[in-house]
């Protein structure tokens, strides 16, 4: 399986050993083209689409922070963007969709994408309405939000977006609840789900309990988006 994370632009993904695979080979990592793959958006300039940036008064529900605008790029109006998880997330979806959400404070824009495309470890932007030098540092600062049916589709059934395992109930093989996905972490070397169930600490009170379960073949069995549902082998004293 492999994972992506859009959840405050977390991105990442899992994928089960092929045959002949080491187990260890089975990371649940962070899932997104590298930046040497040097992947180039689509150049739309010449479609009659309006290129403005507008003022919105709200982002779709499906929309996805994916990254942040830290800079102008060059003269003619080019923005830099940091993709969350050090490039590993949202890339892909920056440089497929033609539709972006700006948000800074309680400002929410919306932008035509024209052409994007990977640059070291950021990716650089021509957005529609924004010409020049001072139109672009203007920018510096937003956040940028994708809509999450404009994530690229993943190539395999065992690939999943972090955003979509957000939530996701967890239980063991022997049927006892552990829980829901309340985040996913990246530690480098692969992906650990975090889980959080009620508790009650050493006076009765009611807590939130933790669990940290690698995102790994080994642990995790199966996960049935559907059914809302993972399955991972665990114990619940563990």
């Amino acid at each position: 399986m492999s994972t992506r994370d859009p959840q405050n632009g977390h991105d990442g993904a899992v994928s089960q050993p092929k045959p002949g695979q080491e187990e260890k080979a089975a990371t649940f990592g962070a899932f997104a083209r590298k930046p040497g793959a040097r992947r180039v958006a689509a150049d739309v300039s010449s479609a009659k689409q309006e290129q403005v940036i507008e003022s919105v008064e709200a982002l779709p529900e499906d929309a996805v922070e994916v990254g942040y605008i830290a800079d102008g790029y060059g003269l003619k109006g080019w923005v830099k963007i940091v993709p969350h998880s050090n490039g590993k997330s949202g890339g892909d979806a920056l440089l497929t969709a033609k539709r972006w959400w700006l948000t800074k404070g309680r400002e929410r824009k919306s932008a035509r994408c024209m052409q994007s495309k990977v640059h070291a470890d950021t990716i650089v932007a021509r957005l529609g309405g924004c010409e020049d030098r001072n139109a672009s540092e203007a920018l510096k600062g937003y956040t940028v939000h994708i809509a999450r049916v404009d994530f690229p589709k993943l190539d395999d059934e065992d690939e999943f977006y972090w955003v979509d395992l957000i939530g996701l109930n967890v239980e063991n093989e022997a049927g006892v609840a552990l829980g829901h996905v309340a985040d996913m972490i990246d530690n480098g070397a692969h992906s650990i789900l975090r889980i959080e169930y009620p508790s009650t600490d050493k006076d009765g009170k009611p807590v939130t309990g933790e669990r940290l379960i690698p995102f790994v073949g080994v642990y995790v069995k199966t996960v049935d988006r559907a059914a809302k549902r993972i399955v991972v082998d665990w114990d619940a004293d563990y």
